[in-house]
């Protein structure tokens, strides 16, 4: 008959053994997300702007029942198109999924990120690593557009005609019609990040416009070594002035009409005089 010790130490290694075995039979149960064919960590591809890359990820079941999947792709940086989006992958299988990733149309060269995920019924999700490198020239170009001044404020838009991130200086200056300085503001970085193709519309405050000119508005915008120019015409009319003057104008006509009238009026009512003229005396 085993000693009192004995049986401590082998129900203590029983412990041990059913604990240390605990751990792989949930790794069993479970499946796993990765890049096919093995060996890969993550996803890497490579290409220029609107290139369609091609790839496959592995959905692994190593449990003893079948499992359903849902993949999808976040980071709109990536998108990301599955061959299927549902999987049904049976016990101990492995199913293979194709899917493709567009290097977005004006994407800048650079590194972007993404992220493949798959979420089964229960709510477990598995993830897998995506980084894209975007190749190409690196061409910076932008334009100012659509220049027009409303009252106290200048409106334009930026916008962004090349493959790189700008961050635009810009730089306004206005003339009288007699060459008069009205406005000069020297170049400053605005608080704004322009995307390859993108456009942004914004503003310049002019409280101190003239009241009367002609001005000639120029704006001139610059980023990464691109540079544009853009100039518009504005006329300042002192609107109220012109209105009371048109209104003493119009007054001033209306009382001469009047008093016009009055001296026809007058002139008709006057008796008319005849007269005759005496050729002979009488008798």
């Amino acid at each position: 008959m085993p000693s009192a010790q004995s049986v401590a130490q082998l129900l203590g290694l029983s412990l041990l053994t059913l604990f240390a075995a605990a751990p792989r039979a949930m790794a069993a149960e479970g499946w796993s997300l990765a890049p096919a064919g093995g060996g890969r960590p993550s996803f890497y591809a490579e290409g220029t702007p609107g290139t369609v890359l091609q790839d496959t990820v592995s959905v692994t079941n190593s449990g003893g029942h079948p499992v359903t999947v849902r993949l999808t792709g976040t980071g709109t940086a990536v998108p990301v198109t599955f061959a299927e989006q549902s999987v049904r992958v049976p016990a101990r299988t492995r199913a293979d999924v194709p899917f493709t990733v567009t290097v977005p149309a004006g994407a800048a060269p650079g590194d972007r990120t993404g992220t493949l995920v798959a979420r089964d019924t229960h709510g477990r999700t598995a993830t897998a690593r995506i980084r894209l490198r975007v190749g190409g020239p690196a061409l910076s170009a932008l334009t100012v557009e659509h220049l027009a001044v409303h009252g106290d404020r200048i409106t334009y838009e930026l916008v962004n005609r090349g493959t790189t991130v700008l961050v635009p200086r810009l730089a306004v200056h206005a003339d009288g019609v007699f060459g008069r300085v009205l406005l000069d503001r020297s170049p400053r970085t605005l608080p704004v990040r322009l995307a390859p193709g993108s456009r942004t519309r914004l503003s310049e405050p002019w409280p101190g416009h003239p009241a009367l000119d002609v001005a000639e508005v120029r704006l001139t915008a610059a980023a990464g070594g691109a540079q544009d120019t853009a100039s518009a015409q504005a006329r300042f009319v002192p609107w109220g002035a012109v209105a009371v003057a048109a209104g003493a104008l119009t007054a001033g006509a209306a009382v001469t009409a009047v008093r016009l009238r009055r001296r026809r009026a007058h002139r008709a009512a006057e008796p008319t005089s005849t007269e005759v003229e005496l050729t002979g005396a009488a008798r």
